[in-house]
């Protein structure tokens, strides 16, 4: 599943073979169809995967204990994760962008990660008050740190994605924490 994953992030989805999967792991391709019936099993169990991952994480990142420290990871992202995105984008972007353009059936399954860190930046957001606009805050960051990792990608500028997490930063700092 992690040569899965990796070739599609690199390569995309439909650049993909489970030819090339079979390869990448030393193993004949009857021994892939074994265990992976098709490409999209072996999509489905990568994106099972990147769920499960992604709830790990965000688990650490606070659990909703700190949120006016835990808020700040999202952007921080951008930079743990720079040489990725410099070469291939967001992670999760390129997948959900890939699959939405050829309408594919696990599409929305693939947009369930971004569901997860809107859900708990809704939740960090409400923690420090902001409870009715929490969800509208959460989009603004999503939307923020995907047009980053875009441009990041684009234009290969490590200092523009390091000014602008730092922007995002200062923002989330400057809001107000409101009382309950």
């Amino acid at each position: 599943m992690e040569a899965a994953d990796d070739l599609f992030y690199r390569q995309g989805f439909e650049h993909t073979s489970c030819a090339g999967i079979a390869r990448v792991v030393n193993i004949s391709r009857g021994n892939f169809y074994h265990h992976f019936k098709t490409k999209d099993h072996m999509l489905d169990a990568v994106i099972n995967d990147r769920l499960h991952g992604t709830k790990r994480m965000l688990a650490d990142w606070g659990g909703g204990s700190d949120a006016e420290a835990a808020h700040q990871e999202l952007p921080r992202i951008l930079l743990t994760n720079w040489s990725m995105i410099k070469g291939y984008g967001c992670p999760v972007g390129t997948l959900c962008t890939e699959l939405a353009k050829s309408n594919h059936a696990s599409k929305a399954d693939a947009n369930k990660v971004f569901t997860l860190f809107r859900s708990w930046l809704s939740s960090q957001f409400s923690q420090l008050g902001h409870s009715r606009d929490a969800d509208a805050l959460a989009m603004h960051v999503l939307s923020w740190g995907q047009g980053v990792a875009t441009l990041g990608h684009a234009f290969g500028d490590y200092r523009c994605v390091k000014q602008e997490v730092d922007k995002m930063c200062d923002w989330l700092d400057a809001l107000p924490v409101e009382k309950k």
